[in-house]
């Protein structure tokens, strides 16, 4: 079941919105202020339904800080059709924009387009804690801090980010990221854990990301 937050302070068209996701089966979370909307995302949201006009903060303020919190689709929801408005929005990080009044139907068909999209880009990211590997564009955040890996680097690592309850055997490894290369040893993959580690580090020191099984492999750390 996808779950959608409803960030919209009338409380008739939040509990109006409500009631018609709920009917086709949406699980549904609402917020009534910028503030409560922020306490209550996390990561079992898939899509946000955003008013601008919010007390407190309003929906300007309030979407850079949700995206960054977890990149889900926003569909902002304003009576303001204003052109510049839209654009800077879009520039802000919103996916889509819903003029008020709107029909319930255009609503649902603008959802469905932007759930649509998060499942085809989501297979692309694959994530652990706060580490986020982008198979697509080949870069990685780290506590929302990119990080550069060469290409063996960020290779090892998505194959462990795949496969994260699993042990992988450093014959495993060889064979995937290194091919039939004759000349890589138990010391080339150890390096290149090694560095994988401590770039991690660097963006965050509070966790450990790989974790050393020892003489079988490697995994990612619960």
């Amino acid at each position: 079941m996808q779950t959608i937050l409803i960030i919209e302070d009338d409380k008739d068209i939040n509990n109006m919105i409500k009631q018609l996701l709920e009917k086709k089966g949406f699980k549904v979370f609402q917020a009534f202020s910028g503030t409560e909307a922020l306490l209550l995302h996390n990561e079992n949201i898939d899509l946000i339904l955003l008013d601008l006009m919010l007390p407190g903060k309003n929906g300007e303020e309030i979407i850079e800080i949700l995206k960054t919190k977890k990149s889900v689709p926003v569909i902002v929801m304003s009576a303001i059709d204003d052109v510049d408005t839209k654009i800077n929005l879009f520039e802000l990080g919103a996916d889509d924009y819903i003029t008020k009044p709107f029909h319930n139907e255009e609503m649902l068909a603008r959802i469905k387009v932007q759930l649509k999209n998060k499942k085809v880009t989501s297979n692309c990211i694959l994530k652990h804690k706060d580490l986020v590997l982008n198979i697509n564009d080949f870069t990685v955040t780290c506590n929302q801090i990119p990080i550069i890996f060469t290409k063996n680097e960020f290779e090892i690592l998505k194959i462990l980010m795949e496969h994260p309850n699993q042990v992988l055997t450093k014959s495993i490894l060889f064979d995937q990221v290194w091919g039939s290369d004759n000349f890589v040893d138990d010391n080339t993959l150890n390096v290149h854990i090694s560095k994988i580690r401590h770039k991690l580090k660097q963006k965050n020191p509070n966790y450990d990301y790989i974790e050393t099984i020892w003489s079988v492999g490697y995994r990612m750390k619960k």
